[in-house]
């Protein structure tokens, strides 16, 4: 076979292979797994979550048709959250979880993905990494590569790989908050706070238990810190809603009316939590990149960006010019697709892992 027919046999199977396989960005947090597929863009947005049988342990449902299961579960039903605070906390129900995301993401015809380039928060450990990078491949990813999630925030929200200047992002996720300092298209400085949005749903259901004696769900939680929480003061103190439940002492239905200026220190406590963890990120950094960060401020991703008046709470709180990205949700998965054609790119920001734990062949 003469070198031009090789040339052509080997680019029209190349052309095949990215016919029948798919390329990924997974972006995998304890609150929600969001899959974009190149050429296809974002496939999957759905909450990580899993319904398993209690009495077999099989996973019954996963992703939305767990959140509707959850906390109206049948009695020997239980939904529950693999990935805690950004890392595994359940293996085998993580791998089957993402295994069922790959899977609907997956075009019609294919069921090997050559690669995937996954997101992974700051400081995780060796073997939490190694968890991940294990259940992607019972999920028959070919290739997994780790990039830093505040990295992937940072160039989905428009930082560019060449500027020298420092610019701050924050990532709100569910269960943390992960603020990156980026410069030169690398991280300077990272820090990963076990502390998200959730923390505002937990802190709302212990208030309404112990102050108000009514037990309500996650899901009446998530809605009422949605509806009518703020991490501003209220316009308006005695604005009020009802919340339904069941009585803490006789265990019957019940239903309260709660204010917005009860509700708001309650969210405050949080709240002011998460911003003294990135304020302590901000006093470590070198002269020259809290001068980049004064002139440039800061820049707030993730789904927990988009909770009423934290922008305007940051702005006043770390006395910096804040901005909240597009699309804040999905900042990462936006970032790590940015890198399926800038290979030198990927090679500069990718993780470096001390064990082979998959094929590397493209």
């Amino acid at each position: 076979m003469s070198f031009m027919s090789k040339t052509a046999a080997f680019v029209g199977m190349k052309a095949l292979r990215n016919l029948v396989s798919d390329s990924m960005a997974i972006d995998m947090g304890s609150a929600a797994t969001i899959i974009s597929v190149r050429g296809r863009g974002i496939v999957i947005d759905e909450p990580s979550l899993v319904a398993v049988d209690s009495n077999t342990g099989e996973v019954i449902a996963i992703g939305v048709e767990a959140q509707q299961m959850s906390g109206r579960e049948a009695r020997d039903v239980t939904v529950i959250a693999p990935l805690t605070d950004g890392v595994v906390a359940d293996f085998e129900r993580t791998r089957k979880m993402l295994t069922h995301f790959v899977r609907k993401a997956r075009s019609g015809h294919s069921y090997f993905s050559r690669r995937a380039l996954m997101s992974v928060l700051s400081g995780v450990t060796q073997v939490e990494e190694r968890a991940l990078l294990s259940a992607a491949e019972h999920a028959h990813i070919g290739r997994v590569v780790m990039v830093e999630e505040g990295l992937a925030a940072a160039f989905g929200a428009g930082v560019r790989v060449e500027d020298a200047h420092a610019s701050a992002v924050v990532d709100i996720g569910g269960g943390t908050t992960n603020v990156a300092i980026v410069a030169n298209g690398e991280i300077v400085h990272a820090r990963a706070e076990r502390i998200g949005s959730e923390d505002i749903n937990a802190a709302i259901v212990d208030h309404v238990r112990r102050h108000r004696g009514l037990l309500i769900g996650p899901q009446s939680a998530e809605q009422l810190k949605l509806e009518f929480a703020s991490a501003i003061l209220p316009a308006d103190l005695s604005d009020k809603v009802t919340i339904k439940g069941v009585d803490v002492l006789n265990r019957s239905p019940g239903a309260i009316e709660i204010t917005a200026g009860e509700l708001y220190p309650v969210v405050l406590e949080v709240v002011r939590r998460l911003v003294e963890g990135v304020n302590k990120t901000l006093t470590e950094l070198p002269p020259e990149v809290g001068g980049d960060i004064y002139e440039r401020g800061i820049i707030l991703t993730g789904g927990g960006a988009q909770f009423e008046g934290l922008e305007d709470f940051f702005r006043e709180q770390t006395k910096l010019p804040v901005q909240t990205a597009d699309e804040p949700k999905y900042a990462i998965v936006r970032g790590l697709e940015q890198m399926f054609d800038e290979p030198l790119r990927l090679r500069r920001v990718m993780r470096r892992v001390p064990y082979p734990v998959l094929d590397t062949q493209s």
